[in-house]
């Protein structure tokens, strides 16, 4: 359950026209109240006789004409409330119980309190809510709203243990910035797969990962064929960039829209992509990256909450380099899989990126860039090998999660793991000579041991695992996996 603050407003009768009418492409149904400072209000929509949108704003209004003081410039507060795509339908006596709690939690409306802000809760579709109200108590004083958004954070919360709800990402800005739904509706009215804002996330992180100073940075952008602005401080010294893809304009044609780096991800900003520079280093090849890889992987398994942090970090970088540099064949999967991590990416309150597995995650981001074609020569051998390197580091971040209890974050590195395989599924079957590694996780001393599972380390299935396989890492391949059978005699090839 997510909620999330709509921009203020001075216009109440515009917003209730759009919250009772049909939406801006007909995707409102049977828009009605659920919930209202008063219980007995009538629905304009079911009960339009008694009750009209005009009238309800004036209603909603009075307190704000009433005010003893100056008027806000912008008196209209909004939040939508969402639920995950996969819970079942609450009903509305369920959203309006939802609806109580967050204007109490925000401080809106508090229980009991009858000269609290008039507000009103209004349903449009099965998963999700709209709370509007104004900013004027009924007895003439301004309302304390601060914190409201992480309140109501919390308040979800409840409700996802209570009712067995899926638990949503807690706000500690880990959570991937999703397009908002002007962004997605323009990218689907121009026919494009992807809104700007997914392109330029994923374009800025693949250059922040392989950077190794600010002009190398920007350079790598505007080779990537953005639009760069630089923000520059008095002294001459680069403080921030925007960036804007071609094309991508606003105002009917008139101007690109910009992008700052930290309205499209938490650690984009100019200040975080700086802590990734690292020094150039020669040319390598991805058996080399493979070898990295594994190495870092089992210093992730004796890292504590701050070295993890890092580490993880570096993890994610790496993760999106191998996506832009994948063979044709997985580069899907495996770019799916670096999106599904970036929220495991960033350990929740923790901003150095310091770590011992860090600099082998680094080299192996550099050693793919400088032998992006090797899947050609190498054939499927080489490129199953380091993604089942990458999977082995993408479980050692989850372990880590786990041990941390960063719940959230784990289970988008599980995630990111089952992408991974799936990728390394269609390269054909595990060498023969193939050897699971298992690993270690450290506690951080006040937290609990995750909990041991054995889980097929190819397929994901729950069949008996192979004799041999460590108890502390993941198992080795169930009796029924289908990607143990006997390798092709010729393996596929991959083309870029």
């Amino acid at each position: 359950m997510m909620p999330k603050k709509a921009p203020g407003g001075s216009e109440t009768v515009e917003l209730l026209e759009y919250l009772f009418g049909p939406g801006e492409r007909d995707e409102h149904t049977d828009p009605h109240l659920i919930a209202a400072w008063d219980p007995d209000l009538p629905c304009p929509a079911r009960d339009p006789g008694r009750m009209t949108l005009a009238r309800l704003a004036l209603l909603l209004d009075a307190p704000v004409e009433a005010l003893r003081g100056p008027r806000p410039d912008e008196h209209v507060w909004h939040v939508s409330v969402r639920n995950h795509a996969g819970d079942r339908t609450l009903s509305d006596a369920e959203w309006a119980e939802v609806a109580t709690a967050m204007v109490h939690a925000a401080g809106i409306a508090a229980r009991g309190d009858e000269h609290a802000c008039r507000w009103v809760a209004v349903r449009h579709a099965d998963d999700h809510i709209h709370i509007t109200a104004t900013l004027a108590r009924q007895d003439g004083r301004h309302p304390r709203v601060r914190g409201d958004i992480p309140a109501m954070h919390t308040a979800a919360r409840l409700f996802e243990a209570r009712w067995g709800l899926t638990e949503m990402s807690p706000l500690d800005r880990t959570a991937r910035r999703r397009p908002a739904t002007g962004e997605a509706g323009k990218a689907a009215r121009r026919g494009l797969p992807e809104t700007a804002r997914e392109v330029l996330q994923r374009t800025l992180r693949a250059a922040a990962a392989l950077a190794h100073d600010a002009a190398d940075f920007l350079d790598r952008l505007r080779d990537a064929g953005l639009r760069v602005r630089e923000r520059h401080g008095d002294d001459g010294t680069l403080v921030g960039y925007a960036v804007a893809l071609p094309g991508d304009r606003a105002d009917r044609g008139s101007r690109p829209v910009w992008f700052a780096g930290s309205t499209l991800a938490y650690d984009l900003s100019l200040p975080r992509v700086r802590e990734r520079f690292t020094p150039h280093v020669a040319p390598a090849d991805w058996a080399l990256a493979e070898h990295r890889i594994r190495g870092a992987s089992a210093l992730l398994g004796r890292a504590g909450r701050a070295d993890g942090a890092g580490d993880v970090a570096a993890l994610g970088d790496l993760l999106a380099v191998a996506a832009e540099y994948s063979p044709a064949l997985v580069r899907d999967r495996v770019r799916a899989a670096a999106d599904a991590f970036e929220q495991a990416a960033r350990a929740p309150g923790a901003r150095s990126l310091e770590g011992r597995a860090r600099a082998g995650w680094r080299s192996a981001a550099r050693a793919l860039e400088h032998a992006p074609r090797v899947g050609r020569g190498g054939g499927a051998a080489v490129v199953l090998t380091l993604l089942i390197a990458l999977v082995e580091a993408v479980e050692a971040a989850a372990f880590w999660h786990r041990a941390q209890e960063h719940r959230a974050q784990a289970k988008a590195a599980a995630e990111a793991a089952v992408l991974l395989r799936a990728a390394a599924a269609l390269t054909g079957s595990p060498p023969p000579t193939m050897r699971l590694r298992t690993g270690r996780v450290v506690r951080t001393p006040g937290t609990s041991w995750p909990a041991r599972r054995r889980t097929c380390y190819w397929c994901t299935g729950t069949g008996p695992a192979a004799p041999g396989a460590g108890s502390a890492g993941p198992a080795g391949p169930c009796g029924p996996c289908p990607l143990t059978r006997p390798a092709p005699s010729r393996p596929r090839e991959l083309l870029r």
